[in-house]
């Protein structure tokens, strides 16, 4: 078969096409050059950089597979940074990995890689795609290595991108990647993850958006639940929903320490509170995307809203094609709008939406 691999640079995609090659598939490595690099300027954050690109095509060399590198900066742009800055600057949270899977690596990607003659497109995500005999449907199962997880960042997917989907390392633990890296004797093998979103130099998230919106993002006030001005601001952006650091206000008359409970755009103002006002027990979602059949009536399964977040037992009822309602047995802390939510029965991923 032949498979376009999407290497970024680093060990987990570099493993990828190792496995892939050694299995005996015909592979073409692609790499994305997501920014103006003429300059040299590291621009953007760690990932995606020009030495990136450079390791990309030095493990193609010792794999001994063709390696292309196609520029993605419009398509990046578009869809990724541009509604980065669009969710901050209203109030939202947004993540930038999920757009970047489901509208570059599993769309625009896969246009490029079915012009190659390509069947596939393979990642270094931690998941894994099954596919039912029966019904020819296709699923999203968690990583194997539970600490390495990736399906969150996946739920997006629809039915013919996970067709063509292959995830290589997901059935492995991270140290069994090192050491396949070390045998096969890859330039990468020793090197770091990277941790950042790709395009923020040093996480410094506020600095970037005062660049990309200048003239947009202006000051407020602080205010607590009954309105009463606390504070001031200097945007929005620089805020998300159940952050702690950072406010420039005192902790509440009885010591204890505040927390931004919500964001309103239109007044420019950012609310804040104790703890225990975060805890919701409902969320609404849109842009959902069931992997299943959607379903008819509710049904039972664990929603996660962040990342690193527990998934917690819940009711969820698809209310038309593209909006949810969960409702959590049990309240949550800080639900944050932008975020996604993505439902689970055990390591199943039966769907996902983003929290109004």
């Amino acid at each position: 078969m032949r498979i376009v691999v999407a290497m970024s640079g680093g060990v987990d995609s570099s493993v990828a096409a190792a496995l892939l090659a050694d299995q005996g598939h015909d592979i073409i490595g692609l790499s994305m050059q997501l920014y103006d690099q003429a300059g040299g300027e590291a621009s953007f954050g760690s990932c995606c950089s020009l030495d990136d690109l450079h390791d990309a095509r030095r493990v193609a060399a010792a794999l001994n597979i063709p390696h292309y590198i196609v520029n993605f900066e419009r398509q990046f742009h578009e869809h990724v940074v541009s509604n980065f800055v669009r969710e901050y600057t209203a109030g939202r949270t947004p993540l930038p990995c999920a757009h970047c899977n489901s509208d570059l690596k599993f769309a625009t990607l896969l246009e490029r890689a079915q012009g190659l003659g390509a069947d596939a497109v393979a990642t270094g995500h931690y998941a894994r795609v099954e596919r039912d005999a029966a019904s020819g449907r296709y699923s999203l199962r968690r990583g194997a290595d539970a600490a390495k997880d990736q399906s969150y960042f996946l739920f997006s997917l629809t039915q013919q991108q996970l067709a063509c989907a292959v995830f290589p390392v997901g059935d492995r633990p991270k140290h069994s990647v090192r050491e396949y890296a070390r045998q096969r004797q890859l330039p990468v093998a020793n090197k770091p993850d990277s941790q950042e979103i790709c395009f923020i130099p040093d996480h410094d998230y506020a600095a970037f958006l005062d660049r990309q919106a200048s003239g947009t993002t202006r000051g407020g006030a602080i205010v607590d639940e009954h309105g009463h001005v606390l504070g001031g601001h200097q945007g929005i952006h620089r805020f998300t929903v159940g952050q702690r650091k950072g406010l420039g206000v005192r902790a509440s008359t009885s010591g204890a320490p505040m927390y931004v409970l919500a964001l309103r755009p239109s007044e420019r103002q950012v609310v804040v509170g104790p703890k225990a006002a975060l805890e919701r027990t409902m969320l609404r979602a849109s842009g959902v995307n069931w992997i299943i059949d959607r379903p008819s009536s509710p049904i039972r399964a664990a929603a996660q809203i962040r990342h690193r977040h527990q998934p917690a037992p819940a009711a969820i009822q698809s209310i038309d094609d593209g909006r949810a309602e969960i409702v959590f047995d049990a309240p949550q802390i800080a639900i944050t709008p932008g975020q996604a939510v993505v439902f689970y029965v055990e390591d199943l991923v039966v769907g996902g939406g983003w929290i109004d």
